[in-house]
């Protein structure tokens, strides 16, 4: 169907839309990555240099996306990312978990997130909470036992994040917290997008940089930079610190971040029931090679034992059909949702998820596959020094 107001046909086009109405400084947020921004180039830059091997007769008339991950059945292969707080719209997580809920996914959602992972899980069946190694082990203990009774089905633990003064390639400072002061210092660009501003008036709410899931429900958790500085502060975990937070969750438990061989075959050995392949979408350390380009060394060194899961740089079905065909279970998208809820809310978010089914149904199709479970490597041209050295 062709673009309309309430709808866009492409990725490309919902960053577009939401370039055009979020403020500068909170659309630069959504778009930084570390450093030089090499990792964050690379990552869609690898998809590109993937090729397909169509067929030409005996195509499917029918094509299945269905699949289980962690435990969930989800209608298409992909599973929204937890992202931190999600200012670019007033309903944040829950339209997001709406929008996936809407198209039969998955949502991750933060600890960092602005919304109550109760309000969350209670419009996604399938919600998984994430949680980064930070403040005691008593603090995590209730952080995840909270999850668990709000209806979380999945613990996933990020470990691809460095202690990077320089994270935010790109990007203007984040406030503290939206008060008199900082409204007038940013007046100028918001009042740019009167309906960016709009939609929170109506609302009447202000932008939420708090994180209420870091602290007991019903308490008004720390601003992001608080909850950031708690987790710099906190010694980072050893393999042993890992095999007891996995010990304490008797969901299924994701290990984040994992992109050497070596590291996956340890998320392995502490029982973890899937890995993501993973450098935070560009904001980790900076040069390391695209995701994908690991993922098939990955994938084979846990010989499925896990399940294994790959975000960054997912824009297209194709990329999504590309990460399945070199060994992932499914894929994760953050950039990619957060710019659908800048342009459109929840039915954004949904947007862009339909966008990429459509997507990988005309590549399933191209290729001569019934099903995302019958695809394989031979399926994708794979360039020389690829996976460099990986």
């Amino acid at each position: 169907m062709a673009s309309t107001k309430d709808w866009f046909e492409t990725v490309a086009e919902a960053r577009e839309r939401a370039r055009k109405r979020l403020p500068r400084s909170v659309f630069l947020a959504l778009h930084a990555g570390s450093e030089a921004g090499g990792t964050l180039a690379d990552n869609t830059a690898a998809f590109a240099e993937l090729g397909l091997r169509p067929r030409i007769a005996d195509l499917p008339p029918e094509r299945v996306q269905a699949t289980k991950v962690l435990g969930s059945d989800i209608s298409l292969p992909v599973i929204v990312s937890p992202t931190g707080v999600q200012a670019v719209h007033p309903d944040g997580e829950v339209a997001v978990a709406k929008g996936a809920a809407q198209s039969g996914t998955a949502i991750g959602l933060s600890s960092f997130a602005s919304k109550p992972v109760e309000d969350v899980a209670a419009v996604n069946d399938n919600t998984h909470f994430q949680v980064y190694w930070q403040g005691s082990r008593d603090d995590m203990l209730a952080r995840m036992e909270r999850a668990k009774r709000a209806g979380a089905k999945a613990l996933i633990v990020t470990l691809d994040w460095v202690f990077a003064t320089a994270r935010d390639w790109g990007s203007p400072p984040i406030p503290e917290k939206v008060d008199l002061k900082t409204a007038v210092k940013f007046a100028p660009e918001v009042l740019r997008k009167p309906g960016w501003l709009g939609t929170y008036l109506r609302s009447g709410s202000l932008p939420d940089l708090t994180t209420p899931n870091i602290v007991p429900r019903g308490q008004q958790g720390p601003a992001f930079f608080g909850a950031y500085g708690e987790w710099m502060g906190t010694t980072p975990p050893s393999w042993d610190d890992l095999a007891w937070l996995r010990s304490q969750w008797d969901g299924p438990f994701v290990v984040k971040g994992v992109y050497r061989p070596d590291d996956a075959k340890r998320a392995v050995d502490i029982g973890a029931s899937a890995i993501s392949v993973s450098n935070h979408g560009g904001n980790n350390l900076d040069s390391t090679p695209a995701t994908i380009r690991t993922l098939p060394g990955v994938s084979k060194a846990v010989g499925g034992q896990v399940e294994v899961l790959l975000d960054g740089g997912i824009r297209r079905g194709s990329d999504v059909v590309k990460a399945l065909a070199l060994g992932a279970n499914a894929v994760l998208i953050g950039r990619a949702y957060l710019w659908g809820l800048a342009a459109g809310g929840e039915r954004g978010v949904h947007n862009v998820l339909e966008i990429l089914r459509q997507g990988i149904d005309s590549t399933l199709y191209g290729l001569g596959k019934k099903s995302v479970h019958d695809l394989e490597p031979s399926d994708v041209v794979v360039p020389d020094d690829f996976t460099r050295g990986m």
